[in-house]
């Protein structure tokens, strides 16, 4: 079988001292709000984004299979190992000795990976199939260049 994706894995660096600033009192994605005076603070993405430190890995996508999901090649997804798997989730899953990213989908007739491109076909996991939820997706970082 065959999957739409390449996976990198990478791990945080959870002991590096890089911040980068940060104003924590936001920028108005409605109307223009006046100009305030902001404290600049610094923040670490890696100790932000990482609720469970040990068991998050930053994965970076090839593909184009999640598209309407929000996903797409060349993103960096934020997983975490340590949540469970339900219904609806966006995961890694590893099948058939390849890993891809996909929602799952529970129903009476068993689970299937989904994809989130109509030129995808969803995968019917079986009995047959090698096959492991590695981690649950909470964040997408992504260009916007």
């Amino acid at each position: 079988m065959s999957t739409d994706h390449k996976l990198t894995f990478f791990r945080p660096d959870l002991e590096s001292d890089m911040s980068i600033p940060y104003i924590k009192e936001g920028v108005s994605a409605g109307f223009p709000s006046p100009a305030a005076d902001f404290s600049e603070n610094s923040i670490d993405l890696n100790k932000e984004l990482s609720k469970n430190p040990l068991a998050t890995f930053y994965i970076r996508v090839k593909g184009n299979s999640m598209i309407n999901a929000g996903i797409q090649d060349k993103d960096i997804l934020v997983v975490d190992r340590s949540l469970e798997a339900t219904n609806n989730k966006i995961a890694i899953c590893f099948i058939d000795g390849e890993f891809t990213v996909k929602r799952i989908k529970l129903d009476t007739n068993g689970l299937y990976l989904m994809p989130e491109n109509e030129n995808y076909k969803p995968i019917k996991v079986s009995e047959e199939n090698q096959f492991m939820i590695w981690g649950i997706v909470t964040y997408i970082i992504k260009s916007v260049l």
